[in-house]
């Protein structure tokens, strides 16, 4: 069996669209720390938001590297999908693990755009990337739960109908694992907001619409937990992988606008009367941020390969992951150093997309904790953490 893991129509189509969205439009989202709302709009409209939902629930049904292409497509094109990536991987946590009945209740409206599914509340600010530690609760009362704790860097809350919740149902039993009594639920926001949940923007050095929650008493009803009591920590990972591949294809996308941002600036610059890309100081840079982009595409295209075999590519998604990275922020190095001062000003969108690339060496996944886990669980090294 042979796999499309090009997907051209589906670029040219996504490049057709950036074209109306060129880097005038990101300079002024970045300068008024606003949110896309026209380009995600314009994504959805389309179909694009709703490429890996199922056609029976008015998806596209379309692979996962179908949906890598669309994200790698927009990041080539200078643009940022972070605004509205996780509509494609955080819904997975419901398609895999929801009842018939949530499927049907959320998935069309997140197809249609009428509803949006963008928060992805985990990480809180005593826990960092430690999930077991997390202390936000919820306890049964009746048929509903009732939620109370924080959650830090939950991005785009206040842009989204939806959002995926991980909390503690009940301590951890004697003897097991320390991320058993975790629950996944799936909050309905508007009725909440202004009662029982407060959302707090957080200010970066990038435009990435993140914020501070706060839970106080916050009603969920039973119906809206995911899965069964407990287990959510592991729903929660099962989408791991999936993530990881997505957001290596942004960097990808990244890494090659870098290049070629590089690339032809260095052909046309001319200083002391030739080009200066004829210079191996800015060549070799170039050549080498080139070299490795390539070869995470190839580790990120083997990942795909797996994951749509039925494969399980936990080594390949992870290592995917940190290479990608690694190629954007090299590539990134190599394009500000070519420009020179002129990679600074706001007008070339090179310091824009600097600031928004260096973002991938620390989330969603710590380069550091992919490295942890490819000493652990394929070099078979002691566990670190």
């Amino acid at each position: 069996m042979t796999y499309d893991l090009d997907h051209q129509d589906i670029r040219d189509g996504v490049a057709r669209l950036c074209q109306d969205f060129a880097g005038d439009y990101w300079q002024a989202c970045d300068k008024d720390d606003a949110y896309p709302s026209a380009f995600v709009n314009r994504l959805t409209e389309e179909g694009y938001l709703s490429a890996l939902i199922p056609e029976a629930y008015g998806g596209l049904g379309l692979s996962l590297s179908a949906g890598g292409a669309i994200l790698e497509e927009i990041h080539r094109s200078g643009g940022n999908a972070a605004a509205c990536h996780a509509q494609m991987y955080t819904m997975g946590t419901v398609l895999r693990h929801g009842s018939e009945v949530q499927k049907q209740s959320f998935l069309p409206g997140i197809a249609s755009g009428d509803l949006r599914l963008q928060a992805f509340g985990v990480t809180e600010p005593g826990s960092g990337t430690d999930t077991s530690a997390l202390k936000t609760t919820a306890r049964k009362q009746g048929d509903q739960y009732i939620i109370n704790g924080q959650k830090l860097w939950t991005s785009r809350a206040e842009h989204s109908d939806l959002m995926i919740l991980l909390a503690r149902t009940s301590d951890v039993p004697e003897g097991g694992k320390k991320t058993d009594g975790l629950s996944v639920f799936i909050v309905d926001m508007r009725e909440v907001l202004g009662q029982s949940l407060t959302i707090r923007p957080v200010s970066t050095m990038m435009n990435h619409s993140t914020t501070q929650l706060f839970f106080d008493d916050m009603p969920v009803p039973c119906e809206n937990m995911i899965g069964e009591e407990g287990k959510g920590f592991r729903y929660i990972l099962t989408g791991m992988n999936a993530e990881r591949m997505l957001i290596a294809a942004e960097c990808i996308g990244d890494a090659k606008w870098f290049i070629q941002q590089a690339r032809d600036y260095g052909c046309e610059r001319e200083v002391f009367g030739r080009p200066i890309a004829r210079n191996q100081g800015i060549q070799f840079p170039i050549a080498r941020a080139y070299s490795a982009m390539r070869s995470a595409e190839l580790m990120l295209n083997e990942a795909f390969r797996m994951y749509e075999a039925g494969q399980n590519p936990g080594e390949e998604a992870n290592l995917a992951k940190l290479q990608s990275a690694d190629a954007s922020w090299q590539a990134a190095e190599a394009c500000i150093q070519t420009f020179g001062g002129f990679g600074f000003a706001t007008e070339y969108n090179i310091e824009r997309k600097y600031r928004e690339a260096r973002l991938y060496q620390v989330a969603p996944i710590s380069t550091n904790l992919i490295l942890s886990y490819i000493a652990e669980h394929v070099l078979k090294m002691p566990r670190s953490y």
